[in-house]
């Protein structure tokens, strides 16, 4: 069973500031440049975990090999295309003083994946699709992700959701998200995510209105844990306390850990205890991946 991950693959430069920032002047950092994209790692994360997944996405000539290598690291089957022109995704990452972080984007290749660079023999043997909403939110890479999901459609391959950005998906409303993803068997949001998909403006996320729209709804809450809906099927798993040192990659993290376990069996129970275990493991480190 090959799980087929189409997405984003990024460079990740992250800043730890070690001291209080002193703007205009020079403020002592920790910093990193490390793998990253949400899609790529979702597909690291779930090859870490053992399952057989294809990555298919798109680099600068400078970071095409580079980042396929990173991923077969993980035993994930990487098929990156190369850009001669424009340069491999960049997204700068500063972390607060609650590992939280705020990322400034240049999607850069990510925004030049095209149809031609998703080959018809990258589906052989897939039995899911994944696709991060980053691929949605470009006006440039919609189509192919479009393309995509009535494509898993075709050969009756269940396909996921990750929403993955707040800011994105205000801008484009969440009637326009709803429409772009209809036909995706599992909607994977977060807690703000899924207040705006449901149009809510208080604290309550209404569950059966993402269920309307979704046959498979995962909501993720951070430290408190992550809940599943699904017809009369309601479950939630509670997150442990862990020392959380960054919080990149976590929802990726949780994906890979949920998707690896509900393809196995689909059970809801277990499938969010295994999300959850994927991301309390991501934020006890540096980085977004394993």
């Amino acid at each position: 069973m090959t799980i087929l991950v189409v997405g984003d693959v990024v460079d990740d430069i992250s800043v730890l500031p070690l001291e209080p920032v002193t703007p205009r002047t020079d403020t002592r950092s920790q910093i990193r440049m490390t793998p990253g994209g949400s899609a790529a790692n979702t597909a690291a994360w779930l090859g870490f975990l053992g399952a057989d997944v294809r990555f298919v996405g798109k680099a600068g000539a400078d970071g095409a090999v580079r980042h396929s290598m990173a991923l077969a690291d993980f035993g994930v089957d990487a098929h990156i295309a190369a850009d001669p022109v424009v340069p491999t995704a960049t997204i700068v990452l500063t972390l607060d003083d609650d590992a939280d972080r705020t990322m400034y984007v240049d999607r850069a290749a990510n925004g030049t994946l095209t149809t031609d660079d998703v080959p018809e023999s990258v589906w052989d043997d897939v039995t899911w699709l994944h696709l991060s909403g980053y691929t949605f939110f470009d006006p440039a890479t919609l189509g192919v992700a479009r393309d995509l999901l009535a494509e898993a459609r075709r050969r009756d391959v269940p396909a996921s959701i990750d929403p993955g950005s707040v800011a994105f998906l205000r801008e484009v409303g969440h009637e326009e998200f709803l429409r772009w993803t209809a036909g995706a068997d599992l909607v994977l949001p977060n807690a703000e995510e899924a207040r705006l998909l449901t149009g809510s403006t208080g604290p309550f996320i209404n569950h059966d209105v993402l269920a309307e729209a979704y046959p498979h709804v995962v909501v993720t809450m951070g430290a408190t844990g992550a809940t599943y809906v699904g017809g009369e099927v309601r479950e939630q798993v509670v997150a442990p306390r862990v020392s959380v040192l960054d919080t990149t990659g976590a929802g990726d993290a949780f994906t890979a850990g949920f998707l690896a376990a509900w393809i196995d069996g689909q059970d809801p129970k277990l499938a969010l205890a295994g999300g959850v275990g994927a991301a309390s493991r991501c934020v006890e480190m540096r980085g977004a991946r394993p």
